[in-house]
C-alpha cells in the first residue's frame, strides 16, 4: 500500500486518511472539577477534532484508554492494529499511540471518541514504599510500557471510570486503587508493542524522532532505508540512529523487522489472505526473508502461527464485554 500524501510545514498530510487527534478536556459537571489541579488521579473525556496529518501523541502520564465511539486503526509503538467501541488499552509513560478513525457513527464524528484516566509514575511508586500492599501493582506498570490491550472487562472498567469521574477525594483515590488492582490481576490481555520507549532530553531530537516514527507507520509497507527516513526527520544517518535506538530500544532494522511481523500477526489472524500476499503487503520483498524474520521474532512459522491462533483462541475481539 502506497499513501499519497503532500508536506505542510512539518506536518504530513494525507488527503485519504482521516485522522482524529484529542482536544483534552476535563469533564464538566463533577464533584471533583474544583481540585482537579491538585488531584492526582484524572479523568478526561477525548473529544474528537478532524484533521488530515499524523501527529503522535507521547506523554509523561500512564494513560488508560476505553473507545466510545468511531472504529480505526491504532499505532501503539510498533504495533499496528484495529481500534473500535469497547476498547481497553493502557499505555505507558513514552510510549507513542495513534488513533486513526476510518468509520464514525451515523450523523458523524461523535463529540466523545474515548474514556481516559491519566496518571503518574513516580507517586504511586513513592507511596509503594511505604505501603507495601502497593508492590503488587509493580508489575501492571512495568507491562504498560509496551501497551497493554485488555479483554472481557471493558464494560467493568466503564463503570469504574463513571464512578471516578463523579468522586473526589478519597473515594476517588479508593475506586482508582481498586481499578488498578482490578486490571493487575485480569489475566486476559496481551502486550501491543514489542519495545519500550526512552524520553529524550532535548525537545528537537523529541520532534525529530517522532517525525520519523510517524512517516514510518504509514510507509512501513513500501521500501524505506534509514538514510530516506533520517533524511526525512532531519538528521544525519549518525544521530538519528543514536538518538532512535535510545528512544525506541532497537536499530531501526530491528524497529521495521518488529512492525512488519506484528502486522502479519495481525492479518494472519484477521484475514484469509495467502501467506505470500501478506509478505508483500506488510514490507518484505521476499517470501524467504518474510519467512525467517517471523520465525525469528515469534518463535513459529507464519502458517503454524495462523493455525495455532485459530485452533486455541480464533480472531482477537474487541467487543466489550
Amino acid at each position: 500500500m502506497s499513501v499519497s500524501h503532500e508536506e505542510v510545514g512539518n506536518i504530513i498530510t494525507y488527503p485519504d486518511v482521516v485522522d482524529v487527534s484529542y482536544d483534552w478536556k476535563q469533564s464538566q459537571n463533577t464533584a471533583s472539577d474544583a481540585a482537579d489541579d491538585c488531584d492526582y488521579v484524572h479523568f478526561l473525556d477525548g473529544e474528537a477534532q478532524l484533521e488530515q496529518s499524523l501527529r503522535w501523541q507521547q506523554h509523561q502520564d500512564y494513560e488508560l484508554h476505553l473507545i466510545t465511539e468511531t472504529s480505526g486503526r491504532a499505532f501503539i509503538g510498533d504495533y499496528i492494529g484495529q481500534f473500535r467501541p469497547g476498547n481497553l488499552v493502557l499505555i505507558g509513560p513514552y510510549l507513542p499511540y495513534k488513533w486513526i478513525a476510518k468509520e464514525f457513527p451515523e450523523g458523524g464524528p461523535a463529540k466523545v471518541v474515548d474514556k481516559v484516566l491519566l496518571f503518574t509514575d513516580k507517586p504511586l511508586r513513592r507511596t509503594s514504599l511505604i505501603f507495601p500492599e502497593l508492590h503488587e501493582l509493580m508489575p501492571l506498570l512495568e507491562r504498560a510500557k509496551y501497551g497493554i490491550e485488555f479483554q472481557r472487562i471493558s464494560r467493568d472498567v466503564e463503570e469504574s471510570l463513571d464512578k471516578i469521574r463523579e468522586m473526589s477525594g478519597v473515594e476517588r483515590l479508593s475506586v482508582f486503587l481498586q481499578l488498578l488492582h482490578r486490571l493487575s490481576s485480569h489475566q486476559h490481555y496481551r502486550l501491543l508493542s514489542s519495545a519500550h520507549y526512552q524520553r529524550l532530553k532535548s525537545g528537537s531530537q523529541v520532534h525529530k524522532v517522532e517525525k520519523a516514527i510517524g512517516y514510518i507507520a504509514l510507509n512501513y509497507d513500501n521500501p524505506l532505508t534509514m538514510k530516506q527516513v533520517a533524511e526525512y526527520a532531519g538528521m544525519t544517518a549518525n544521530s538519528f540512529s543514536r538518538d532512535f535506538r535510545r528512544a525506541t530500544g532497537k536499530t531501526f532494522t530491528d524497529y521495521m523487522n518488529h512492525l512488519r511481523v506484528r502486522y502479519a500477526c495481525e492479518l494472519l489472524m484477521s484475514t484469509e489472505h495467502y501467506i505470500s500476499t501478506i509478505c508483500y503487503k506488510v514490507g518484505f520483498n521476499n517470501v524467504a526473508n518474510f519467512n525467517r524474520r517471523f520465525l525469528e521474532i515469534k518463535g513459529v512459522t507464519p502458517s503454524e502461527f495462523r493455525r495455532k491462533r485459530a485452533v486455541h483462541s480464533g480472531p482477537v475481539s474487541f467487543v466489550m464485554k
